[in-house]
């Protein structure tokens, strides 16, 4: 029994005397994560053609307004957005924060954009059936008019 308390004193006396690590409290956010973040705070809102919120949007202006409170400064509308700087990703390239560009009309060009959010789901404002900020699944109707995906970094 001597030598059991021995021990547990000698271990409250040797670990009271190693410093432990503070407790991390501040750390940069990648922009990726703080895009999504913005992003989705804005779901639910009303989808309306030429809007760029904050209370209703349309595609290109949901992106435009959230790369821009995320301090990225993107193009207005989809076909620009969609020529920004930056290799074109593929679906399986995507990472968290990326912007996404369609060609839902079929037509050879970009016409619609959004945000990649993670497991083949991005955000976006759509004029479709939710016609508000909405998460849709790149596997599912949008999967034949996905162009490519953007990767917009910077860190706070």
């Amino acid at each position: 029994m001597k030598r059991v308390f021995s021990l547990v004193l000698l271990y409250s006396i040797f670990t009271g005397c190693i410093k432990r690590p503070h407790k991390i409290t501040n750390y940069h956010i990648k922009s990726r994560d703080k895009i999504v973040n913005i992003a989705k705070k804005y779901l639910g809102k009303p989808y309306r053609y030429g809007a760029i919120g904050p209370n209703s949007f349309d595609c290109s202006g949901f992106v435009y307004r959230v790369t821009r409170e995320a301090g990225i400064n993107v193009p207005r509308t989809a076909i620009a957005q969609s020529q920004i700087r930056g290799k074109k990703l593929s679906v399986n390239e995507l990472r968290d924060g990326d912007l996404l560009f369609f060609d839902t009309a079929k037509r050879g060009h970009v016409n619609h954009s959004g945000i990649y959010i993670g497991n083949y789901r991005f955000i976006h404002a759509s004029s479709g059936n939710a016609h508000s900020v909405t998460v849709s699944n790149l596997n599912g109707w949008y999967r034949n008019k996905f162009k490519w995906g953007k990767r917009v970094e910077k860190s706070y």
